[in-house]
This record gives structure tokens, sequence and C-alpha cells, in this order.
């Protein structure tokens, strides 16, 4: 059965054969197996925005990956259509991730790739849709506490160990994983492809954690000047790379080619388990959302340099779609709560959701999640095996419940 999901690529647009010409030429090109520059469709010779085996479709295709770790049960469900779709079982999952079309499974042996088969490519005036039958694109050695992050070009995964490897999106997208490149030595923190360079902290022997920019041969081309103490944490938003610090974040950005790097601090003094150390957002969007301890949410507005420490009560879930829409925290009473940011109130609240009492989630565990796109969120309930759709701008109203045949313990957003 085909199963359909859609990819919002921000940094595609137009640079996207310009980004692949450069990968060709780069650390993976000197294994010898990346793709020529040029080869593919000219523009010249097929329609603008023509995809070699894909269709185009007329709107977003979003998706939700789900997966029960102790049965391996994993479903596509596609959120225009309302279906459910199985796919092949992957047992052990310790944590579901996606860059917004394929979906990675980490568990002790290694990650599973999973091509969800539709995404977005953003012009910038225009978007294009398109989709193209799922299938699973391999196994990357990294296992769990592998950090996968992706731009047009493509996917660095950094292991636990702070080694990171490079793999060529158009592999990915033929189904296949391809050879890596090793990049050179450890980092304190994820890898992230950015404006066509590689954006990590690393510490030299004796010394602080600092910002490195690299391009994609692996050669170091800047060195922001800025320290972050015991990083934790990191998300891309139109403003740039944000990683979470000791004393707040740090911010990388570009700027014509140029690399800087500006600290975003708390303001005060902050222990270290009320830290923010993963963040969650909509994709595009440059608020993010933390947990601040068991009790509290961080807001970080990139945009206006700001953090908000917003009381909420025990906090298992957390996000919002920014842009004066309301923070939604998932509380241990099982139910979804609404806050104004700018003054901390609560402003709305669902009836109790979850079947079960939910735990405290921790980074990497499994447990409810809420995904947020731009018009819902969503919230699966594990042992009641469904998925709610909230309407977060009209009052948390459950706009529809997905009733599935397996516990969906884990779960991520496609085609953002």
């Amino acid at each position: 059965m085909s199963l359909f999901v859609r990819r919002n690529v921000t940094a595609w647009g137009s640079t996207v054969l310009a980004a692949l010409a450069l990968l060709a030429t780069s650390c993976a090109g000197q294994d010898g197996v990346a793709s020529p520059p040029g080869e593919g469709p000219s523009t010249s010779a097929t329609p603008h925005g023509h995809v070699e085996g894909a269709q185009e479709a007329a709107e977003q295709q979003s998706r939700l990956l789900l997966n029960d770790p102790e049965t391996g049960d994993t479903r596509v469900l596609d959120l225009i259509t309302g279906k459910a779709h199985e796919v092949s079982r992957t047992t052990g999952v310790s944590e579901l991730t996606t860059d917004g079309r394929f979906g990675y499974l980490h568990t002790t042996s290694g990650t599973r790739v999973l091509d969800g088969g539709a995404w977005t490519v953003d012009h910038g005036d225009h978007v294009h849709y398109y989709r193209a039958a799922i299938r699973d694109a391999g196994r990357i050695p990294a296992g769990a506490g592998a950090r996968v992050r992706s731009d047009a070009a493509v996917t660095a995964v950094t292991g636990g160990d702070g080694r990171a490897a490079l793999y060529r999106r158009n592999e990915l997208e033929k189904g296949e994983v391809g050879d890596p490149c090793t990049l050179p030595g450890t980092h304190e923190s994820a890898v992230v492809p950015y404006a066509e360079h590689l954006i990590a902290l690393t510490a030299e022997e004796g010394e602080a954690t600092k910002a490195v920019v690299r391009d994609r041969k692996g050669k170091r081309v800047a060195s922001p000047e800025a320290e972050c103490e015991n990083p934790r944490g990191d998300a891309v938003t139109r403003r740039g790379v944000v990683f979470g610090c000791a004393d707040g974040a740090l911010l990388i950005s570009e700027d014509d080619g140029g690399f800087t790097a500006e600290k975003i601090p708390y303001g005060a003094d902050v222990p270290a388990r009320e830290r923010a150390s993963s963040f969650h957002h909509r994709a595009g969007s440059d608020t993010l959302t933390a947990r601040a301890g068991r009790r509290a949410v961080w807001v970080l507005d990139v945009t206006e340099r700001t953090w908000t420490r917003v009381r909420t009560g025990p906090v298992v879930a957390v996000n919002t779609a920014g842009e004066g829409s309301p923070l939604l925290v998932l509380q241990d009473d099982g139910a979804l709560h609404g806050y104004d940011i700018a003054t901390g109130k609560q402003v709305s609240r669902t009836e109790r959701l979850l079947t079960d009492a939910p735990g405290t989630r921790t980074d990497g565990t499994a447990g409810p999640a809420i995904e947020v796109d731009r018009s819902r969120a969503y919230l699966n309930d594990p042992a009641g095996d469904r998925v709610y759709e909230i309407d977060y701008n009209d009052n948390l109203r459950v706009a529809r419940t997905f009733d599935l045949d397996m516990e969906p313990t884990l779960m991520a957003e496609t085609g953002r």
C-alpha cells in the first residue's frame, strides 16, 4: 500500500542544485561515490518543479509516524484521509525522530531510516508538493543516542561518542543509505547542516566549548568567538542555529557567507536541572520551547533574543506554534493546557485526554508528545491506542480522534 508524507525543506528553495553540486565535490565526493555535477533532470528539458519518480500534489501531505517499541508495530497515519498504514516492524526503538521527510527509528543496534515518500519544496514565493512510494532506506550504524540533522543536500549523524558522519540526501531519496563521509574530530553537540555548511560545538583539549563552522569537506572555515558551557539541545530557526548552553543559548547566524555568534543569556543563574535541554517548536518558527525543570517551561523568542519562564505545574510535554499562538503544555493530570506566553496565565484547558496518568517525560524516552503544525496540534495517547488532533486556535478544541490498532508510544510529525 502506498504511504505518503510531505517534507518542508526550509533551505531548499532555488539553491538546491547549487547545494547538491557543492556536495558532489565535498567530503562525500572524495570517496568517489557522489553524483557528478549536473546529474539529474535538466531545468531546460523538464517542467519547472519536476522531480523524477514523484507526482506533484495540489496540497500538503501531512503524516504522523508512530511506533510501539515493545511490539515493533509501526504506522504512518495519513492526516488527510485519516487512515493508518502499516509498515514493517521495528522493536526496541528508544526514540523516533524526523527531519520532515525521513523518519529515524533509533535502537541499540542501529537506526532504521524510513522514507515517508512525500515532501514540500519551498521556493520562497511558491511551493511544490510531491508524493512517491514509501520505502525503507536502510540502516545507519549509529544507534541509540545518535542525533540526526539534515538539510536539502546532506544528513549529518552524530553518535554518542561525538563522532559525526555525513550521508548524501540524493542517496537516501533513492532508497539507499550510501557510503558516509566521516568528519574530523569529536563534537560536544549535534552537527547541524545550515547555510550550505556544518555547524557544531567542539572543545579542544583544555579549552572551552566553542562553535565551529565547517564546509562539507569537513574543513574548518570559521570559529565564531563565543563559548557554550555544557551544551544540550539544538534547533534550526530562520534566524540561525540555536544551541542550549549552561547560561542560556548560543545563536549562530549566517549573512552573505559570514558567520556570527551571539549569546542569549537567561539573565540569572539557573540550576542545572532547570536549564533548557531539548527544544520543541513548529518547523519554521522562531519561538522555541523547553522544559524548565519539572514545573515550568522556557520560551525562547529568537527574534527578540529573550527568554520567558512560564510556571505551569508538572510538565509532561510542551510545544507551541509561536507567532501569538498559545503555549501548549501536557500536564500530569492528562489534560492539555494553553498558556498566554506574555502574561503566563492559563487561557484554555481540555478535559483529561490520556487514558493513563502520564509520567514526566525525559529526553529520549517513550511517552506522550505534542507535535505542532500551522493549524493543528497532535497528542498521542499510548494506553488509549489513539491520537488526538487539537485546534489550538479554537480553545484547544478536539477536532478529530484517530483510533488505532496499536499503541502509539512514539510519535513524530512529517511533512511540516
